[in-house]
């Protein structure tokens, strides 16, 4: 289906807004390297947003890819990943910090290096946030796109250099009304020592009603419970 509105987000910028249920939001990492930190939100009720424990609770994954959904915290269904050309999505290392990033790649200030100043996950969601009404009380667990962080048997976590090649692509179906707040920040676990530069496009399209067969709604039985407290939420407002 040809696209409704499509955007880049480049290395350290941020960006928001509200997607309607029934749309495709398909990422493309433009170079290889990437990492798209998203927050979801239910866009009728912000109180609502992306639950992380009970989205991997109830699918017995560590990480997401195509037929999991992003669950919310009244056990309905925000997003659904539809396509991934990945296999692995990080679910557990967060967003950058202000500290994190000056240790990390040398101090820099806006002051000094204007739009060039190397930004952190928090000051851009926090910024985003405030931008929707919203606050730093509402900061909250993240999906990093395009990042592959896993546990070994010590418990240590570790990124995965070359995971993310240029033209990887991962889409989520908006099964919900969303709000979605993004920043093209490193991941936290990334090794590089000097601050990752990939652009992330973002391109949104009319998708397909869900079907019976659908994929991501027969993923887990618990996929399903979520869908249909989805739908009896849309059943009563569209009374």
């Amino acid at each position: 289906m040809s696209s409704i509105w499509k955007t880049s987000i480049r290395a350290g910028e941020k960006w928001s807004g509200t997607v309607s249920k029934g749309r495709r939001i398909r990422f493309t990492a433009e170079e290889a390297g990437a990492n798209l930190s998203i927050m979801l939100f239910n866009a009728k009720d912000l109180t609502e947003r992306y639950n992380m424990p009970d989205s991997l609770k109830a699918q017995y994954t560590a990480h997401l890819t195509k037929g999991h959904t992003l669950m919310s915290d009244n056990g309905r269904v925000l997003a659904s990943i539809v396509e991934d050309s990945l296999g692995w999505h990080d679910t557990i290392s967060g967003y950058t910090t202000r500290a994190l990033t000056d240790r990390k790649y040398g101090k820099t200030t806006y002051q000094e290096l204007r739009n060039e100043w190397l930004r952190s996950g928090q000051e851009n969601f926090a910024v985003e946030l405030t931008r929707n009404g919203l606050g730093l009380r509402d900061l909250s667990p993240v999906v990093n796109l395009f990042s592959k962080v896993y546990v070994d048997d010590e418990g240590q976590m570790h990124y995965e250099l070359g995971h993310c090649e240029a033209g990887a692509s991962v889409v989520l179906r908006t099964e919900m009304d969303v709000l979605i707040v993004v920043s093209n920040t490193p991941n936290p676990l990334d090794p590089r020592t000097e601050y990752p530069a990939v652009p992330v496009g973002i391109e949104v399209s009319a998708a397909e009603p869900v079907t019976e067969d659908d994929y991501c709604l027969n993923f887990r039985s618990e996929n399903r419970r979520a869908f249909e407290n989805t739908w009896s939420y849309y059943q009563l407002l569209e009374l």
